[in-house]
């Protein structure tokens, strides 16, 4: 079945609740990245916890970068997201494979680490972007998005993720959820769904087992849940050989130069999603006609 994020609300409409199975999307990244085992798990988490964040907070072609950097050993990762169920991400050290930790799982804290931040941009397509950033809590990344969501977004908030690598390094499944507390919601139902989600399996396993994000929804909410939308998600670089023209239109003129003088070419490689760009002598003089770099 192809990727798809469902929009809810749930329990008495006291909660918006949100669910995506995003197991083709995560396995497009551990392709185009070669990621291993643990690299896999951080990467797909945070795939999927952008899926989730942009699809609650953001609207029409707004669009969000999500940040994470820790002290373990993937370093960086960074995700590109928007309101209409695309994201595109890579990390900055693919080849990551940890022992299991003592849960028997992918050692996810130990690959991000748990000192550094988890910074979100928003582009509302006016004005500056901002960016709200705060400090990674455990670097099991849920619980940094929650985080997140309380803080910056000041959003009560319950966020879950999960992904399934095989012993090939291919991906199995991945999903996750987001539940938002309204202001409507009294004790009782918040006792109530804290109770579930401490007694809740993985996403993964429930995925692994057939259940589908709406069945992971009414799981939470006893059946009490009413859809609103259901999207399908994607993993999509909008890379171009236009768009790396403009960037080398950029740089200092004598860049360029270096590039036809020394190199006879260039060839430019996205982060996103691995393809690469050529660019002959006589399209870097091109670039260098156009330039509105410095000389």
């Amino acid at each position: 079945m192809a990727d798809y994020l469902v929009k809810s609300v749930a329990g008495n409409e006291m909660f918006r609740a949100y669910a995506v199975d995003a197991t083709e999307v995560v396995a497009t990244a551990q392709r185009k990245h070669d990621t291993w085992s643990a690299a896999s798990a951080a990467l797909g988490r945070s795939l999927v916890g952008t899926l989730l964040l942009a699809s609650s907070v953001l609207k029409g072609d707004e669009r969000m970068t999500v940040k994470i950097n820790g002290n373990g050993p993937v370093g960086g990762i960074v995700v590109d997201g928007n309101a209409n169920g695309t994201v595109k991400g890579y990390l900055q050290h693919p080849h990551i494979h940890l022992p299991l930790n003592d849960k028997h799982k992918i050692d996810v804290k130990g690959a991000v680490g748990t000192e550094g931040f988890l910074a979100v941009t928003k582009d509302q397509g006016i004005g500056d972007p901002f960016t709200g950033t705060v400090g990674l809590v455990s670097g099991e990344l849920g619980e940094d998005f929650t985080y997140y969501l309380a803080q910056s977004e000041q959003i009560p908030s319950a966020v879950g993720l999960s992904v399934f690598v095989n012993d090939d390094n291919t991906i199995g499944v991945a999903g996750g959820f987001l539940i938002q507390v309204l202001p409507n919601a009294d004790d009782e139902a918040i006792d109530s769904l804290e109770a579930k989600l401490k007694d809740m399996p993985l996403v993964s396993q429930l995925l692994r087992d057939g259940q589908t994000p709406e069945d992971i929804l009414n799981r939470l909410f006893d059946g009490d849940v009413k859809v609103l939308d259901r999207m399908p998600v994607k993993f999509e670089c909008d890379c171009s050989k236009e768009r790396f023209a403009e960037a080398l239109m950029a740089l200092p003129k004598h860049e360029v130069r270096e590039m036809i003088d020394e190199d006879h070419g260039a060839t430019a490689v996205c982060h996103f999603c691995g393809n690469q760009y050529h660019f002959s002598e006589s399209e870097l003089e091109t670039v260098l006609t156009r330039s509105k770099g410095d000389d």
